[in-house]
């Protein structure tokens, strides 16, 4: 009986601690949080330093990540990087345009000095007073090669030669005379055209053409592009964007050589124009002049 008794007291004893220990058992495992948070604290310091990716060099991500070599790209460096096609009609493009610089001062200077040349001479043609005056001053040296002093110069030789051979260059012969000198003037005349446009269809060429040259290098380049692409396996823009840059740039010297060929043309298209419509003028006059004499029996 005592030992049921003393069993039943040491049973509640046991229950009275089991509940008086629970709130502790319960608080045990909180214990190792600081333990965690000292932990966890090191990992967000080590994973902090990752932010600042953000504000990286460009230049540095392409080298990274293999996009790029680090030399900026300029047109001498896109030119040297250039495959040896491109680079042909790139120099070919090039000595075009300078070409046609060099074309376009030769011949301002060219009609500068013949538009003087030819009012000294018209000065001087409209002074003569006879035949052999106009041709004295058709021949002279001060005005040797220009065009309407050659014109000039074939009407009167025309008269001078008809007289030397016997014929009558008056009287009802006139005419006769009058249209042989136009034809000699003719002949002088159907030349200037020719005289005046040279370097004219060089022009044209370098105009018609030349985007379409600069155009072959770039398909060309951009061609040799997509192969890099293809035997690389990547289509990162770092890599391939320099390739067709170099490419592109050869359509754009192509336009840099046509567009000022294409506008020499034409202006000095119209100064020949103009020039032409000043011989034809010229040829009028000196026909009159010619015919008038004529009737003067001069």
């Amino acid at each position: 009986m005592l030992t049921k008794k003393t069993n039943i007291i040491l049973a509640l004893a046991g229950a009275a601690v089991l509940m008086a220990g629970s709130p502790v058992l319960a608080q045990a495992p909180a214990a190792p949080a600081p333990a965690a948070a000292t932990t966890a604290a090191p990992a967000a310091e080590t994973s902090a330093p990752a932010a600042p990716a953000a504000d990286a060099d460009p230049q540095t991500v392409a080298e990274a990540t293999g996009g790029g070599s680090g030399e900026s790209i300029t047109p001498i460096s896109m030119f040297v990087h250039a495959t040896l096609v491109v680079k042909v009609v790139m120099i070919g493009l090039l000595l075009a345009s300078v070409f046609t610089w060099t074309l376009l001062l030769i011949k301002m200077f060219e009609f500068g000095s013949l538009n003087r040349s030819t009012d000294r001479f018209l000065e001087a043609f409209r002074g003569a007073r006879t035949i052999a005056d106009m041709r004295r001053v058709a021949t002279s040296d001060e005005f040797d090669g220009n065009p309407l002093a050659d014109m000039a110069a074939a009407a009167t030789e025309e008269v001078e030669l008809s007289r030397q051979s016997g014929l009558s260059v008056t009287g009802e012969h006139r005419d006769s005379t009058i249209g042989r000198a136009q034809a000699a003037v003719a002949a002088v005349q159907s030349g200037l055209a020719k005289r005046l446009s040279g370097g004219q269809q060089f022009q044209a060429s370098v105009g018609s053409s030349g985007p379409f040259i600069g155009l072959f290098g770039t398909v060309y380049g951009i061609m040799n592009s997509f192969i890099g692409i293809a035997e690389s396996n990547t289509t990162n823009l770092a890599v391939v964007a320099p390739g067709i840059a170099e490419a592109l740039l050869a359509t754009g010297i192509g336009l840099f050589a046509a567009i000022p060929a294409v506008i020499i043309y034409n202006y000095f298209n119209t100064r020949i124009s103009a020039y032409g419509s000043r011989s034809d003028g010229f040829s009028a006059e000196l026909l009159n002049a010619v015919s008038r004499q004529l009737d003067k029996g001069a």
